[in-house]
């Protein structure tokens, strides 16, 4: 049996990369969640940019599940 030891060390790189990619994402879209609270218990309005930050840091973590799951099922390809 013959490994590539190669490949498989760039699978593991490039998912580590991934995976704290994506949480690094999560977090500053939570951060921009944050915002909002603050921004409302500070002077009863909403900060703006914070839900674009949320919500455009949710959107790359939901694009990067399904893009995720795209490749796991045979069937979408």
């Amino acid at each position: 049996m013959h490994l590539d030891w190669n490949a498989l060390g760039e699978v593991a790189a490039v998912s580590t990369g991934v995976t704290v990619g994506v949480v690094v994402v999560f977090a500053l879209g939570v951060l921009g969640l944050a915002r909002v609270e603050s921004a409302r218990e500070a002077g009863g309005g909403t900060d703006t940019l914070g839900f674009a930050q949320a919500g455009l840091c949710f959107l790359a973590c939901a694009a990067v599940v399904a893009y995720g799951i795209y490749l796991i099922v045979p069937q979408f390809h």
